[in-house]
């Protein structure tokens, strides 16, 4: 085996069996195709190559190896999808020296630490027990109790500080993780600081990322204060972000994929006690409303969404929007009809049959609108019918598919007893905010920047690399004098497949060779590719021409700036060379 883990691990690891247990594989000709999750699409054009251990998606563009998959897929750095794929494969990661070991795995040790204190208190402190008998009387079982996590914050103002010094963690650190909080700043004139515990007389709820560890905390107070609220959550820190958290997803993951659906309710118990009742796809935000971040997590699992919100239709609450985002990223949103007064936690503990029924007759979020809206106002009146309209129209205006939004158009006519012609023209002036508020999310959520796109140059020597790849026979077509503009990797596999030779200098190259192989096979299959290069090939000396007039421009405006005369009838009698054979390329295409 290789010395090197990444190269064992791929040695150990099938590119198709590490993605197969993320997304549906379809097996076609020697590859495997799926529907891209990185993008909204219908056909599939995301293709796994098990023979060159490569994937890559010819609609949105992304590719790379099984370490680059994962990564996206799961929102990660390189180093925790090594350790992920290291786990998978059984390789054993050597320790990485004290001072070069990744920043936040103290932060991370701290936390599940702090989890631990938190669950002896739960179990052993006077009070713990008290905040116990509260969860079980809530009906959750010992096993969930364990299962989760939970525990107790004890009422003391630096217990929990106390305990993680005597464990050897300093006081910067332990405050990174928002576990405490640090009063007043050192000056020069030393000004003392204050450290105290954040969580006091708090049952405690573990917030875990994908993989299980924790990296904050929801504490729920235990009994009743003046001014305290109810649930104190984990500030952002470097490991715990509220935008991009769902609780329960680490749990829920595998069944939301298996069930094509995933179950939204609001609240760590309402998630703990759906798992208990064998609802294993229901997660929760961590105190915040949906995020568009969330929603892009959430899209790599599943694109149906069942929600168990209170929401205003008619008004714009912080709810409405995220359900609003959730269908602009075409999402297939569901709402459950929860009673007056009740949560899921409180129906699974009555009878959690009544719970599953209620997911059962959840209805479309469209129905859910109309219902609660004609139940409202009456519209056999002009004024019930105007404000009905008000509430209904932006929601229909903001359906992303037409032919769905003409059956929604359809129903309201019906329901006004108009004709559609009339409902269509009101909708014509309604303007939506969806868009302004799924921009503004994306812009304080500072999504990561998109990648720098090809040229057209480029883009045609990826085309007349792959149909070389595809068919060897045409690669006398392209000469030198073509050639000698290719990028520097291009012109290497170009030189490589002259000599039939499939080793290259750097892996960057073999990576864009593997691409451009996959692309042959995939894109280019039904393509005559001696037809093709012509083509190509016309263009791509149509461009190198176009960019060298640029130039000689360039320098005849410099020229003519300088009244350098010889170097302006030189430049001149050059410019107008490459102006007359650009237009008798031109020519020749038009006949």
């Amino acid at each position: 085996m290789s010395a090197d883990p990444i190269e064992e691990i791929k040695e150990r690891l099938d590119i198709v069996d590490v993605i197969r247990g993320y997304l549906k594989l379809e097996k076609t000709g020697a590859n495997y195709r799926a529907v891209c999750p990185f993008h909204s699409e219908e056909s599939p054009s995301f293709f796994v190559s098990p023979a060159r251990q490569i994937w890559h998606c010819f609609g949105c563009s992304e590719g790379g190896d099984m370490f680059e998959f994962v990564k996206k897929i799961e929102g990660i750095e390189f180093g925790e999808a090594l350790k992920i794929l290291a786990d998978k494969a059984g390789v054993e990661l050597k320790k990485q020296d004290f001072k070069k070991r990744n920043k936040k795995k103290e932060l991370y040790e701290i936390c599940d630490l702090a989890t631990t204190f938190f669950q002896k208190q739960l179990e052993k402190s006077k009070t713990g027990k008290k905040a116990k008998k509260y969860l079980l009387s809530r009906d959750i079982s010992e096993d969930s109790i364990k299962k989760w996590r939970l525990g107790y914050a004890p009422a003391n103002w630096r217990t929990l500080l106390k305990f993680l010094e005597g464990k050897g963690y300093d006081r910067d650190k332990i405050v990174k993780t928002g576990l405490v909080v640090r009063k007043g700043s050192k000056s020069s004139s030393g000004t003392k600081q204050n450290f105290y515990d954040r969580f006091r007389g708090r049952i405690m709820f573990p917030v875990f990322n994908l993989h299980g560890q924790v990296i904050g905390f929801g504490g729920r107070i235990l009994s009743k204060k003046k001014d305290a609220a109810k649930y104190l959550n984990t500030p952002n820190t470097p490991l715990y972000d509220k935008s991009k958290v769902l609780y329960g997803l680490n749990e829920a993951k595998v069944e939301i994929r298996k069930r094509d659906n995933c179950i939204l309710v609001e609240g760590y118990t309402d998630v703990i006690m759906s798992h208990q009742a064998g609802i294993k796809n229901a997660i929760a935000t961590s105190g915040t409303a949906l995020t568009s971040r969330q929603l892009d997590i959430l899209k790599r699992y599943s694109d149906n969404l069942t929600t168990a919100f209170d929401m205003d239709v008619a008004g714009d609450s912080a709810t409405k929007r995220g359900i609003d985002m959730a269908q602009a990223k075409d999402f297939d949103v569901r709402v459950i009809m929860m009673p007056e007064d009740s949560d899921p936690a409180d129906m699974v503990a009555e009878d959690k049959e009544k719970w599953k029924n209620k997911i059962e007759e959840s209805k479309s979020i469209f129905d859910y609108y109309f219902e609660t809206t004609f139940s409202k106002y009456d519209k056999e009146k002009p004024k019930g019918k105007k404000k009905i309209a008000r509430v209904l129209l932006p929601v229909i205006k903001q359906i992303p598919n037409k032919i769905e939004q003409s059956q929604w158009v359809q129903r309201l006519a019906e329901e006004f007893n108009t004709k559609e012609e009339n409902i269509e023209a009101e909708l014509r002036k309604v303007e939506t905010r969806r868009n302004d508020y799924y921009d503004k999310e994306s812009t304080e959520n500072k999504e990561e920047p998109k990648k720098k796109q090809k040229s057209r140059l480029e883009r045609l020597q990826d085309l007349i690399i792959s149909l070389t790849i595809k068919d060897k026979d045409i690669i006398d077509e392209i000469d030198d004098k073509v050639s000698k503009y290719f990028t520097s990797a291009h012109k290497q596999i170009l030189n490589n497949l002259k000599e039939d030779k499939e080793d290259f200098e750097e892996e960057k190259i073999e990576d864009l060779y593997n691409y451009l192989s996959l692309k042959a096979e995939v894109d280019l299959k039904d393509v005559d590719a001696e037809e093709e290069v012509q083509a190509c090939l016309k263009q791509f000396k149509k461009l190198i021409l176009k960019k060298q007039l640029s130039k000689i421009s360039k320098k005849l405006y410099k020229a003519e700036k300088e009244e350098d005369q010889e170097k302006i009838e030189k430049l001149s009698e050059k410019f107008n060379k490459l102006s007359k054979k650009i237009k008798e390329k031109d020519g020749k295409k038009e006949k």
